[in-house]
């Protein structure tokens, strides 16, 4: 893709993140600080360098701290980021993108930063989805009384990935493989499962040597964990989700999702237990964090 491709509108500040319309799609940013953003398309999740490069600059794509611009020329699937001149070698996830693709050669240690050998096939990708094609088939929440309800809290990936569960290998630890398990959950008499956290964290926000499991690392609120699904397309990602809350539905089980807001894989502004700029930080971190002396970062406002 090459930006001769592409046509550039001012588009709208809202919504935030990427909007799709007939054709194009509008791409809405809150950021500080800076004269202009770059927005970068890719290829391929593992792309080195982006295929294309947008930049958003002026009043006609300001307003206020908000950046914005509609693209035509691009569609669901695509792979983005955003870019600012202050600090080019990092690339920043879009915080209200729906979908999100990781990389095989993910680095925490490295974050979203270009590598001297392999520039951002590291690095993860927002990815522009469609929410209105799918299809919810009439579905609608349940809306039992709270007197009514017996809730089971499980986690997605432990709770089907143990043979014990008798889900397939193929769907084990999977969005996919949970809907597999729903008649034990109907056996168990269960009307609401809360789900540990299922949008997207860090694998490798953890000690050395080992893997985040419970997901208590958000890398973003909205988006899917995609290592829950048995698919890699992010937007088959985000469908499978949907069909997991969809089926539970039909089996009259509510779903209540424990969303993180207090911390992110972000970790600390500073110190020791400051981890790498993702997205929050290098966007406007004294708008989505409440700084405690300006080294804490903690309760994340959306």
């Amino acid at each position: 893709m090459s930006t001769s491709s592409l046509t550039l509108a001012a588009g709208s500040s809202a919504p935030l993140g990427a909007t799709c319309h007939s054709g194009a799609v509008n791409f809405s940013l809150h950021a500080r600080n800076c004269d202009r953003v770059d927005l970068c398309l890719f290829g391929a999740v593992d792309d080195p360098q982006p295929s294309a490069v947008v930049v958003l600059a002026g009043e006609e794509h300001c307003s206020g701290t908000y950046w914005h611009g509609l693209l035509t020329g691009v569609e669901p699937g695509q792979l983005y980021g955003f870019r600012f001149p202050a600090d080019p070698d990092c690339l920043l996830l879009d915080p209200y993108a729906m979908a999100l693709a990781m990389p095989p050669g993910y680095s925490r240690l490295q974050g979203q930063r270009q590598n001297p050998d392999h520039g951002w096939a590291g690095a993860m990708k927002s990815v522009v989805a469609d929410l209105s094609h799918y299809d919810w088939e009439g579905d609608r929440p349940l809306g039992r009384l709270a007197r009514d309800t017996v809730i089971y809290e499980l986690h997605v990936r432990g709770f089907t990935v143990d043979p014990s569960s008798g889900v397939a290998p193929d769907r084990a630890g999977t969005y996919a493989g949970l809907i597999d398990a729903i008649p034990h959950l109907q056996h168990l008499g269960i009307t609401a499962v809360e789900l540990l956290p299922v949008f997207a964290f860090d694998p490798q926000a953890a000690p050395a040597g080992l893997v985040n499991h419970w997901g208590y690392q958000p890398i973003s609120v909205l988006a899917p964990h995609p290592a829950y699904a048995s698919v890699a397309d992010p937007l088959a990602v985000l469908n499978e989700f949907r069909d997991l809350v969809k089926a539970l539905h039909r089996a009259g089980i509510e779903v209540i999702l424990d969303v993180v807001f207090n911390h992110t894989a972000e970790g600390a502004m500073a110190g020791p237990s400051a981890g790498p700029m993702l997205s929050y930080r290098g966007l406007a971190p004294h708008d989505y964090y409440l700084l405690e002396g300006g080294a804490t970062a903690c309760g994340i406002w959306m």
